[in-house]
């Protein structure tokens, strides 16, 4: 077996993983992901136990029990960066061997489930309403210091790019689909569509306050983009990443947001925290 060097994949001291900080029996199957450490807790709160906690900079875990299986909510602060430090680490924690830093022979599946907020692009969908991504598609350009094969949507990137003009000085998109089992059993009734992950949340998602925006007019064509009936149905800045690098790592993926904003009514939502405590209640109802 080829062994991973320290300097790839490296260790706290005490032999947790290094961002993270976390061994490998602390982390269970089935994760809920958020953006914010505070929202740990309040996923937490609903587990039957919290057996574990830990906190490293931004990324906040915690691991317990619900209705008797095991359950992890965990922070990834924001943006497909982070998303790529967590993913990656989490993978490592269920499918290498620490100790001897080589691949172990089975592979681990963990269902990672990104509890968040986001913009809707379509005039139709009304503030705090919930949309889960049938697809990540990705304005970050993550995935391609990857060899992905075929994970991306390759035809529905193209009707993208020609649509859109898109401009070939930005990052060239993707598109990874959810898996479907999660996407049919936790979000069956609420809104799906395309979910599109920025860079950034002002200028990459088409906020002027200041800076004087280079595409100006690029929030309106996404909003009318359509492929086969295939919309975007809102903006955020995590799916694409967790996505791509969980279907390259072999694990299931699924996000579910709500909607705080409309960017077409410019209609924001006056008090969005009950509705992500309903959320979130919804997801762990239907998480097992």
């Amino acid at each position: 077996m080829n062994k991973i060097p320290a300097s790839e994949l490296p260790l706290q001291a005490g032999g947790q993983i290094y961002h993270l900080g976390v061994h490998p029996d602390e982390i269970a199957d089935h994760i809920i992901v958020v953006g914010d450490p505070g929202r740990v807790e309040a996923v937490s709160k609903n587990f039957d136990t919290v057996d574990f906690k830990h906190t490293n900079r931004e990324l906040v875990t915690h691991t317990g029990t619900l209705r008797g299986k095991r359950i992890t909510a965990l922070s990834t602060g924001m943006g497909t960066d982070n998303i790529d430090i967590v993913l990656n680490e989490l993978d490592a924690l269920a499918n290498i061997d620490l100790k001897t830093m080589t691949v172990k022979p089975e592979h681990r599946t963990l269902n990672i489930i990104r509890i968040g907020t986001c913009g809707a692009l379509q005039p139709e969908i009304k503030v705090n309403s919930f949309i889960a991504a049938a697809y990540g598609f990705g304005f970050d350009g993550l995935l391609h210091f990857y060899e992905y094969g075929n994970l991306s949507d390759e035809k529905l990137v193209d009707a993208f790019v020609e649509q859109t003009g898109w401009n070939e000085r930005l990052p060239y998109p993707y598109c990874v689909p959810a898996n479907t089992e999660l996407l049919n059993r936790i979000a069956f009734d609420m809104v799906q569509g395309v979910t599109a992950s920025a860079p950034g949340f002002f200028g990459p998602q088409g906020r002027q306050v200041r800076a004087q925006l280079k595409y100006p007019h690029l929030n309106e064509k996404i909003e009318q983009f359509n492929y086969q009936g295939k919309k975007i149905t809102n903006l955020e800045m995590e799916t694409s990443a967790l996505y791509g690098l969980g279907k390259l790592f072999g694990h299931n993926t699924l996000t579910v947001c709500v909607a705080i904003a409309n960017r077409v009514s410019k209609d924001f939502s006056k008090d969005y925290k009950p509705y992500v405590t309903k959320l979130i209640e919804t997801v762990l109802e239907r998480i097992f």
